[in-house]
């Protein structure tokens, strides 16, 4: 299952995320802005983990001294929560509609 999440009062702006059905196993974090250097480790620690072991290992992480709420390996976390929820319950996430058709519903 693919899933992109957009995190919350953090610099990095999508997380994309490739976790394997049956498995539950992480197989690719991308992400869009934030701490490339961070973030960039945490992909490379987190690939090939259960998903269950990256949500235990971020609980309760220390929040981001520029967001002073979260940090992004809580929204990662978070993301991964959701997937999870959705994968549980047999949902598909929905894609993201980026464009003019995502603003249709402005001009009713």
């Amino acid at each position: 299952m693919q899933h992109v999440f957009f995190p919350e009062r953090v610099c990095s702006k999508v997380f994309k995320i490739d976790v394997d059905d049956e498995t539950r196993t992480i197989r690719d974090f991308q992400f869009q802005g934030g701490c490339p250097g961070n973030l960039n480790a945490v992909s490379r620690l987190i690939r090939g983990m259960k998903m269950d072991d990256v949500i235990e290992r971020f609980a309760d992480m220390p929040i981001c001294s520029g967001s002073k709420v979260t940090s992004c390996p809580e929204q990662l976390r978070k993301a991964l929560l959701e997937m999870k929820g959705m994968m549980d319950s047999g949902t598909q996430p929905q894609r993201p509609r980026f464009g003019l058709d995502s603003f249709s519903g402005l001009f009713r």
